[in-house]
């Protein structure tokens, strides 16, 4: 895997928000966005991470410090 991989600033909020445990619906509409965007953003993160579940996506952000331990515990104010 490569150790740079970058998220999109979209892509981090997205994590952020599904590793406190919201569904595509809430972050779609905490984003103002539709589920075919969200589920875009996904689609592109699991790729770039090489992973196939949002656990694993956290996992991996947490690992490659694309995401803190405190973002991932503290919900996205949107």
């Amino acid at each position: 895997m490569d150790t740079t991989t970058r998220l999109t600033a979209r892509e981090t909020d997205v994590l952020q928000m599904l590793a406190i445990g919201h569904t595509y619906e809430q972050v779609s509409d905490r984003l103002g966005v539709s589920l075919n965007t969200v589920a875009s953003h996904v689609k592109n993160i699991y790729r770039k991470l090489e992973v196939h579940s949002a656990r694993a996506a956290v996992w991996r952000a947490l690992e490659l410090r694309l995401l803190s331990e405190s973002e991932r515990l503290q919900s996205p104010t949107y």
